[in-house]
């Protein structure tokens, strides 16, 4: 970060002054990844029963939020350099973004491995990678200038690159605020996640569906389900827990089974039985 910060200024390349601003946003978010996922792994406490796993996605929430800043601030001057084409000193230029792709490669064939299973990782993921494209844009537009003198190829490089990095910085805010809103999971139906509940044997009714990702890997559902007539509630809780289990993977769910409307339940206790003619049942 600082060999580009250095070189850009003494060459006059916004594109790796841009790589280098980039590179300040993703030591932060590095840090902040890190701060992140030590704070997850502490255990719940009495105020929060849930843990801190929410620390993960709060970390990427910033992180796309960078993103997304650090886009628009290269844009800007992007634009402004456009209009205005400044001297860039090619060589230096090349030399440094070549070094700048190999370290940030490395960087991303380490992130890249838990990436998958933690949102947190593929915001930091998400940063490196971007970090190499924009070396790699760097050493396009450097080959341009020293080859060709064409100077606008610096800040027409680096406005491919921020939108690159503005997509990436909004796909994971979407995400992230799907968690904090505690919306469904994209992967999970809730249409057929209820249609599934009111299938299962002595379901009369569900209401009061709600599905939610508390973080990644941590998805729950709570339900309230009305019994039908002799059946026994933690027989039928027991029934959908399974169900859903085995249809749509859910394993933190929560059923409240209801009683069934009084006109709907069988009387059985003395003397509330209509006598049959000719009987002595009391």
């Amino acid at each position: 970060m600082l060999i580009e910060a250095a070189a850009g200024l003494i060459s006059g390349s916004l594109a790796l002054l841009a790589d280098a601003g980039h590179m300040l946003a993703d030591a932060g978010a590095l840090l902040l990844a890190l701060i992140a996922q030590v704070v997850a792994s502490r255990p719940r406490s009495v105020r929060s029963t849930y843990g801190y796993r929410r620390a993960e996605v709060l970390a990427a929430f910033v992180n796309g939020i960078a993103l997304a800043l650090i886009a628009l601030m290269v844009m800007k001057e992007a634009v402004a350099r456009w209009m205005e084409p400044r001297l860039v000193e090619g060589s230096l230029m090349l030399k440094t973004a070549v070094a700048g792709l190999v370290i940030n490669l490395l960087v991303a064939a380490i992130l890249m491995r838990g990436r998958r299973d933690n949102i947190n990782l593929r915001a930091a993921f998400a940063h490196v990678l971007f970090d190499a494209l924009g070396s790699a844009g760097a050493i396009a537009a450097a080959v341009l200038v020293y080859f060709f003198g064409w100077m606008q190829a610096d800040p027409l490089l680096s406005i491919g690159i921020s939108v690159l990095v503005m997509i990436s910085g909004i796909r994971i805010l979407k995400e992230t605020t799907d968690v904090l809103l505690e919306s469904a999971p994209r992967q999970l139906p809730v249409a057929a996640i209820e249609r599934t509940i009111a299938e299962c044997p002595g379901v009369a009714e569900v209401h009061d569906l709600h599905v939610w990702r508390i973080s990644e890997g941590f998805d729950t559902l709570t339900a309230h389900v009305v019994l039908r007539p002799n059946h026994h509630g933690t027989e039928v809780a027991r029934g959908v827990v399974e169900r859903l289990r085995h249809e749509h993977g859910l394993s933190h769910v929560t059923i409240q089974p209801e009683a069934p409307p009084p006109d709907d339940v069988v009387p059985i206790s003395r003397g509330l039985r209509k006598r049959q003619p000719g009987s002595n049942q009391r």
